[in-house]
């Protein structure tokens, strides 16, 4: 695996690949390092537990009643 972080001085960048990359599947994919950052904050959503309201006043939980088949 090959990681190289650049600054390009246009929009054209070239590189050079190992010899044992000749011939097989290779991925590139070029990001803003900020831009992956970014990404990931937008994305986080706060979790909410207020889609439901239950009354469990008086409730009393019965294993052998939840556990029956």
């Amino acid at each position: 695996m090959i990681r190289s972080v650049v600054v390009p001085e246009n929009n054209k960048l070239s590189f050079n690949i190992p010899d044992n990359y000749i011939g097989k599947r290779v991925e590139v994919i070029a990001f803003m390092i900020d831009e992956g950052n970014e990404a990931a904050q937008i994305t986080k959503k706060a979790v909410s537990f207020n889609a439901i309201e239950l009354d469990t006043r008086g409730y009393k939980f019965n294993r052998d009643e939840a556990n029956e088949r």
